[in-house]
């Protein structure tokens, strides 16, 4: 494992530093590394990491979602109002309906086994987004008008939103019947995980003002909660999010005690520098070029098709907002990428045995290979042109001298 663990960082950070010479996202290149030393390749990883690589990958998504958490300032998305709560299903809803619409036809595949592949594809990718809409908000882009934390909120609640009606379409065709109870997960899910994520920050705050912590341990206590709030979504009978739960969690110790979240934010950005080459190779260590090399052009039609109809939705609902028509055009390529829920739950279908399995996973598996990059490419080289850049605020006469 420690071979595996040592071929993964240091081919992810090669070809990553590579691609950015090239002025193109690092993460290409550690998606490319994963596919070169993955199963489907050289095979060069350790089969009890990879038995391992779905829990890695997701503690490398709740460190980028606390991060999150850590720098969203809860005032940003009222602002938003309105669309901050749409972005969270109109987008998804509308690609789902797109390969409905599409996949049956050009596939020659039913309604239901479109329906679970449009589950499986309209999933936005937290993993390329968060990030980028971090640094954004950093730097100070879009932040006059609270676009990275739009961005940031929408991508988190739409892989959950998509998760529970993946699960309720897989059991109808498992033969369960579904009926409106069978919804019900979702919003019982957004409210648990929010309302524990803030108590549970509201609680740290208190303590960590009141007790003196390095800041490396308290680093220690959040992620420890926070994986736990992972365990706790598996292995509960109430619908709950652990995501957003950790998010939740970050979003109200920054709104209790600002000062300790900027340090805290300091310290996950340093750990995402690791988790984000693990997260990407692992990504990439699920991509079987087989399926890719028989899916044929129109498996592409359809999930750009499809991915028509998400960027549709997002304009639907930044229409009535004060977005200009260049920041809705950066909205909608910056909910292209795809990745993270593909690779947990693509091969699902395919395990329990469903008609629609192999195509599932070859869409599943083209999706990333296709809209990760894109959409990170176009959010690097749109962003300084279609947002605007709001100054750094003047440092006090006292610095200044």
């Amino acid at each position: 494992m420690l071979t595996s663990l040592a071929l993964i960082f240091l081919l992810g950070m090669f070809l990553s530093g590579i691609f950015k010479k090239l002025k193109l996202p690092g993460l290409i290149g550690m998606l490319i590394a994963g596919i070169i030393i993955g199963p489907h390749a050289l095979n060069l990883l350790d089969s009890s990491l990879l038995g391992i690589s779905s829990d890695l990958r997701t503690l490398a998504l709740v460190m980028i979602l606390l991060r999150a958490g850590l720098s969203l300032d809860i005032n940003d998305l009222k602002k938003v109002g309105r669309p901050a709560i749409l972005m969270c299903f109109i987008p998804a809803t509308l690609e789902m309906a797109g390969m409905i619409l599409l996949a049956p036809r050009l596939l020659g595949i039913s309604v239901l086994d479109a329906a679970i592949m449009g589950t499986v594809v309209a999933a936005v990718s937290p993993a390329v987004v968060v990030p980028k809409m971090l640094f954004l908000k950093e730097h100070r882009y879009g932040t006059d008008k609270s676009i990275p934390q739009l961005l940031t909120a929408g991508a988190s609640v739409d892989d959950i939103y998509l998760i529970v009606m993946f699960t309720a379409f897989i059991g109808l065709a498992q033969g369960t019947q579904i009926g409106p109870t069978s919804f019900l997960p979702i919003p019982i899910s957004i409210v648990s995980g929010l309302f524990i994520g803030i108590a549970s920050g509201v609680i740290l705050s208190i303590v960590f003002s009141k007790f003196k912590f390095s800041d490396s341990a308290e680093v220690l206590i959040i992620l420890s909660i926070a994986f736990l709030f992972v365990a706790l979504q598996n292995n509960t009978p109430v619908p709950f999010s652990g995501l957003l739960a950790s998010m939740g969690m970050g979003g109200a110790i920054q709104r209790q005690r600002t000062k300790i979240a900027q340090r805290l934010s300091t310290k996950f950005s340093k750990l995402w520098v690791g988790a984000e080459i693990l997260l990407f190779v692992l990504v990439g260590a699920t991509v079987d070029l087989s399926y890719v090399g028989a899916a044929g052009a129109v498996v592409v039609v359809v999930i750009l098709g499809a991915l028509a109809f998400r960027m549709l939705g997002v304009f639907g609902c930044l229409t009535k907002t004060k977005l200009v028509m260049k920041e809705r055009l950066f909205c909608m390529m910056a909910y292209i990428p795809k990745g993270t829920v593909q690779a947990a739950i693509g091969s699902i279908p395919l395990s329990l045995g469903l008609s629609c399995g192999n195509i599932v996973l070859t869409i599943a598996v083209l999706a990333i290979i296709i809209t990760a990059p894109l959409g990170a490419i176009c959010i690097d080289l749109s962003y300084e042109k279609l947002l605007n850049h709001e100054p750094s605020p003047s440092p006090s006469p006292k610095l200044q001298e």
